[in-house]
């Protein structure tokens, strides 16, 4: 019987219920790692950027990587020192999504922003291309085009696919492609080495945006966490974990408080005969004071035993032929045991008998094979 009074299968549905619940809290509310990480520098699944990462440091650029909000960018920058900021989108965004999070007044000190996975109209382009440039043929999947760019730096006679913006002194280069140099090109160097191209520029920093990716410095997370504690639980999967324990503690709280039909009394206890029966011959005998009784049962009993350890059999042998048939058997005095088979020796009170069942219980595991 359960502690619900429940019927066994009405329990298992409630608890089935229960769990198929968390799961689909789990389903809903869990942050998407996989859709975060792709196009980030630290991904190895064919849409992250893993190994372009890789290709930079053996040209001996390596890159950094900025982990925090692009409004720190303004305040990174010296006067003297140009940025080039590389932002790899996860999924296609709009122009405008991108330049909002990025001040033009930045950007016209002569500082440079190259964003790959810029949102544009699907055309009549095959979906994979072969397209020149001066690196070799780069592989491009995607039909999507920019229409009527003066500063086209790689398209065809259907659009651009990568193509530049001059703000001020500095511009802005946009892609219609998030994996223009993905994990999953690596067998097109070219399209590695165009990218490279793209980021590089003497006398510039060269800086990839991993924040966008939820990728975070020490100083940002406890920033956010002073801010706005609530917004920092939402952002990760401490949130799920706590919104499943209140639901789990609510669901046992009702459970445990809750009766779900009549009371059912516990049925009494049943009593082990055999045991009572020994318990109530045992108190006769102790009245009796039969004690030299029950200690004689008690040898003819461990004497059947070692006889039948020995193989003589069940039926009472002498003491002198149990002890000659120990002799022979074993190597061992035969001292011990004559001594339990003499009755002058036998136990008059507990502490007694205790040594002597013990000496009883040694002689059987020496005779045992």
């Amino acid at each position: 019987m359960n502690s619900l009074n429940l019927p066994r299968k009405k329990l298992i549905l409630i608890i089935a219920i229960a769990v198929g619940f968390l799961i689909l809290l789990t389903a809903i509310f869990a942050p998407n790692r996989q859709l975060s990480r792709q196009g980030s520098t630290y991904g190895r699944d064919p849409r992250g950027y893993g190994a372009w990462a890789a290709f930079m440091e053996e040209k001996g650029t390596p890159i950094q990587r900025w982990q925090k909000p692009l409004s720190k960018l303004s305040d990174k920058t010296e006067k003297t020192e140009k940025i080039t900021l590389l932002q790899i989108q996860n999924s296609l965004q709009s122009e405008g999504f991108n330049q909002l999070t990025i001040s033009p007044q930045w950007l016209e000190k002569g500082n440079r922003v190259i964003i790959l996975g810029v949102l544009k109209p699907v055309t009549e382009a095959p979906f994979t291309t072969m397209q020149p440039s001066s690196f070799g043929n780069i592989a491009i999947d995607t039909s999507r085009r920019a229409k009527q760019i003066t500063d086209q730096l790689l398209g065809d006679r259907f659009g651009a696919i990568v193509w530049r913006e001059k703000v001020g002194q500095g511009e802005i280069i946009l892609a219609t492609t998030p994996n223009l140099a993905a994990n999953a090109y690596q067998d097109f160097q070219s399209n590695y080495q165009f990218l490279a191209d793209l980021v590089t520029k003497e006398g510039y920093t060269l800086w990839v945006d991993e924040y966008l990716h939820g990728y975070k410095d020490s100083d940002t997370i406890r920033s956010e966490i002073g801010q706005n504690v609530w917004l920092f639980f939402l952002k990760t999967p401490l949130l799920l974990v706590l919104i499943q324990l209140i639901i789990l503690i609510l669901f046992l709280l009702w459970s445990g408080n809750r009766r779900f039909g009549q009371a059912i009394a516990l049925p009494p206890p049943t009593r082990n005969n055999s045991e009572a029966y020994i318990q109530a011959l045992a108190g006769v005998l102790e009245k009796a004071e039969s004690a030299d009784f029950v200690v004689s049962r008690l040898q003819e009993a461990e004497q059947k035993a070692l006889q039948s350890a020995l193989g003589l059999g069940t039926n009472p042998l002498p003491s002198n032929t149990l002890v000659a048939a120990w002799e022979r058997q074993h190597s061992d005095s035969s001292s011990k045991l004559r001594s339990l088979l003499e009755e002058k020796n036998m136990p008059k009170n507990n502490e007694a008998l205790r040594i002597w069942l013990e000496k009883w219980h040694t002689i059987k595991k020496q005779s045992q094979p």
